[in-house]
């Protein structure tokens, strides 16, 4: 039995270094986001001024590029850029400010695959020792803890050995 609590603490403390990490991570991503957003809003500004200097608005222009195979590609890319940048703007509104729990809850707006793979490849472990960082901790280590302490119950009642009932 105290290998088992041994266990339990071990996989909660596991389970809270694993969780604090969250907090480090999405701060991380959003600084990506924040850079991918300025980026592709000049790329999409440059091509609407250049759609205006051709009295055009943008769809116009996305549609006025039909013609050949290159430039009709060239037009379905910008149309990807503008819809990514749409939805990363949106990201960016909804997760900037927020505080951690918050980021929590909109965790799929973490998720662009290019920002979120520059985020883990230069990503360092780090336990911020703010109160959200430690409540992630916290919770990760009851999570850990929890799950560990519960399992070990179950394999040990069904290791037990059945008593004979007194006759």
């Amino acid at each position: 039995m105290r290998l088992l609590r041994s266990l339990a603490v071990g996989l909660g403390l596991c389970g809270g270094a694993l969780t604090a990490q969250f907090p480090e991570y999405a701060q991380q991503y959003v600084q990506r986001l924040g850079g991918a957003v300025d980026e592709l809003n000049r790329v999409v500004e440059d091509f609407d001024t250049s759609a205006r200097e051709f009295g055009l608005t943008r769809a116009a222009a996305l549609e006025a590029m039909a013609g050949s195979d290159f430039v009709g590609q060239r037009s379905k890319d910008m149309s990807a850029t503008i819809a990514r940048a749409d939805r990363l703007q949106a990201d960016l509104a909804a997760l900037q400010g927020a505080s951690t729990t918050q980021k929590l809850l909109h965790f799929p707006r973490l998720t662009d695959p290019d920002i979120a793979k520059a985020a883990w490849h230069s990503f360092e472990p780090a336990v911020q020792l703010t109160p959200q960082g430690i409540l992630f901790a916290f919770a990760g280590y009851v999570i850990g803890w929890g799950s560990s302490t519960a399992v070990g119950r179950i394999i040990a009642r069904l290791f037990r050995r059945k008593q004979p009932k007194p006759a």
